[in-house]
């Protein structure tokens, strides 16, 4: 299926993207930790930390669950039959592919919100709408993960041919 191999993908990008966020925010903080020993600490790295940081989950969370590393707590549901249990994921799947587009999407208003206005970062003075619209991308895409499995269920296939 195209959609899949177009998930699969763009997944695959944002994990090297958020790789390079985490390998900048091991260089900050351990640039921080040494200049702090000579008394110069780096001016606004709580600021990048954050923003950084929520950049780096928002597109590691459409990989994660490609590779069902997220946790799920799966008692209750294993006492029903298989085809019960494709029901709940069928289920389960339409409801978070909406509930991720939804967040993404106000995500996204937010950020043209803050673009527009101009915001900046307290310290840096750096905007930041650009890592809110990263936010909102990794969310569009983790419903686009949800549509997959949606429509692989549907399908009669599993969610773990990826």
């Amino acid at each position: 299926m195209i959609l899949e191999r177009i998930t699969r993908f763009l997944n695959q990008m944002f994990m090297l993207i958020a790789g390079v966020f985490l390998i900048a925010m091991i260089f900050l903080t351990c640039a921080n930790v040494f200049f702090r020993l000579v008394w110069v600490p780096v001016s606004g790295t709580f600021e990048l930390m954050g923003y950084f940081g929520a950049v780096l989950t928002a597109l590691a969370l459409g990989y994660t669950q490609l590779k069902r590393g997220h946790i799920s707590v799966d008692i209750v549901v294993l006492g029903f039959s298989k085809t019960g249990q494709r029901v709940l994921t069928i289920i389960n799947d339409a409801i978070c592919m909406v509930f991720f587009a939804v967040v993404s999407w106000q995500i996204a208003k937010y950020a043209k919100t803050l673009w527009r206005t101009g915001e900046v970062t307290e310290t840096l003075q750096i905007i930041y709408y650009p890592f809110t619209y990263g936010v909102a991308l990794g969310c569009a895409v983790l419903s686009l993960v949800f549509l997959t499995d949606f429509l692989k269920q549907i399908q009669g296939r599993t969610g773990d041919e990826t």
